[in-house]
């Protein structure tokens, strides 16, 4: 392992997610100064671009959620200052952050996903929500899950089982983001499947693998942002609690989307296993949560992976990757 020299880590930001990029930001520092790597944590503002040009880091390790920590802004950011930097090159962050663009991107390569309609707020106010919704109920019934096209945390997102409720949760969906996806409820058992992804990026010698899937139980019932970041509000079992062959299926399923969707370094695929054991893709994530209750970190624990360690080794792999020419 050569000497990585300076480790800047990026967290904050302005998005809904900031305090959790906070949180994932600080644990992150922590943990690679516990193992002597030089770690700088720095809150994204004004003040950023200044301080990359007087003092450039030798990598950057983006942690920030949301839009411009994972559409693909910061990473164009930090490749106009030729900065290394751990994580997705931009083109795969915004296809893989637009959620609508990633189900039709997986269902192309085979992977199921749950039927949805994604609509933008005009469509609604230009052609009659009223008859829009009807329209949506008839193709998609009922209960369905409301979310924004693009965002995390589970921000926007509401389960809509009754007809009269969905205008209700489309506009709570457009606080976030101008448009929605609309989705049809999968009952059954959610997980995440973290990958790591240590593979030449021209030769694929390696490739990436799948973590041992997380299950996620909210003592609530749903897995809100409460219940993803309140410790005690969520159980999580890893590996799931499920038959070796749903395993399997899942670790395809996540290291298919980390493929097709273009990403590297690390991901997270969240899913659900429905009754009949089949798994459905819902999203991925270019920049995986470290808190506590996070599960990308969870699943390294599991593998009996260091977590300070595997961020270190992702770091040192970008210092040495080839950067990125004009696109």
């Amino acid at each position: 392992m050569t000497d990585l020299g300076r480790v800047l880590i990026l967290a904050g930001g302005l998005s809904p997610e900031r305090e959790v990029s906070l949180h994932s930001g600080g644990r992150l520092r922590d943990a690679l100064t516990r193992i002597g790597v030089d770690a700088d944590l720095a809150d994204v503002d004004a003040a950023t671009l200044p301080a990359l040009a007087a003092d450039p880091p030798d990598v950057v390790f983006p942690v920030l959620h949301g839009t411009s920590g994972e559409d693909g802004t910061i990473r164009e950011v930090l490749d106009l200052y030729d900065l290394p930097y751990v994580g997705a090159a931009p083109p795969a962050c915004r296809v893989a952050f637009d959620k609508a663009t990633a189900k039709a991107a997986v269902t192309a390569a085979g992977v199921a996903t749950p039927a949805a309609v994604t609509l933008p707020r005009a469509a609604f106010h230009d052609l009659g929500a009223a008859a829009l919704i009807e329209r949506i109920v008839a193709r998609l019934g009922l209960p369905v899950v409301v979310k924004p096209r693009a965002g995390g945390s589970a921000f926007g997102v509401s389960r809509v089982d009754d007809a009269s409720g969905l205008a209700e949760a489309l506009m709570a969906c457009f606080g976030y983001h101008d448009s929605a996806l609309i989705e049809r409820a999968v009952s059954g058992v959610e997980i995440a499947v973290g990958v790591i992804d240590f593979g030449d990026s021209d030769s694929d010698s390696t490739g990436p693998v799948a973590l041992p899937a997380v299950e996620i139980e909210p003592a609530a019932g749903v897995y809100d942002y409460a219940a993803r970041y309140t410790a005690g509000a969520t159980a999580f079992f890893t590996p799931a609690r499920l038959d070796d062959a749903v395993l399997r299926a899942a670790a395809e399923t996540a290291i298919t989307a980390h493929r097709v969707l273009g990403l590297r370094d690390l991901s997270r695929t969240d899913m659900i296993v429905d009754a009949a054991g089949n798994v459905q893709f819902l999203e991925v994530n270019v920049a995986p949560g470290m808190t506590d209750t996070s599960t990308w970190p969870m699943g390294l624990h599991a593998a009996g992976l260091d977590f300070a360690v595997v961020c270190r080794d992702l770091a040192a792999r970008a210092t040495n990757r080839a950067r990125p020419g004009p696109r």
